[in-house]
């Protein structure tokens, strides 16, 4: 049974940083895809990052590009988001997610397996 699990969030002001991680355990292998996605009330869930099973592929939405840092250890099975220069409007609850078929997508449809949320507040 695959579990996604995330740590991290909270509050931090313009200009902070903040670290989310996730632990993944239940694939049988350790090239599964992992991405991170932001949700706001009344719009879709949207992806901010996705990482590839071997880290050979990292997507960043152009919101986030050279801010924000997708990484994972596969030796602890975690996937970590560095997120710097946070800006007011990265506000919202981010998702962590993984899916056994590797990275085809950097989209909340190709992920199936998710873990609890974090909400991200951005204010001074």
């Amino acid at each position: 049974q695959v579990q996604v699990v995330q740590s991290g969030g909270g509050l931090a002001q313009p200009g902070g940083s903040l670290l989310l991680s996730c632990k993944i355990s239940g694939f049988p292998y350790d090239r599964y895809a992992v991405g991170w996605f932001r949700q706001v009330p009344g719009k879709e869930r949207e992806a901010v990052s996705c990482i590839s099973g071997l880290a050979e592929e990292k997507y960043y939405s152009a919101s986030v590009q050279g801010r924000f840092t997708i990484s994972r250890d596969s030796r602890r099975n975690t996937v970590s988001l560095q997120m710097d220069s946070l800006k007011p409007e990265d506000t919202g609850i981010f998702y962590c997610a993984a899916d056994g078929a590797g990275l085809h997508d950097c989209v909340a449809t190709e992920f199936e397996f998710w873990g609890q949320g974090a909400q991200i507040t951005v204010s001074s």
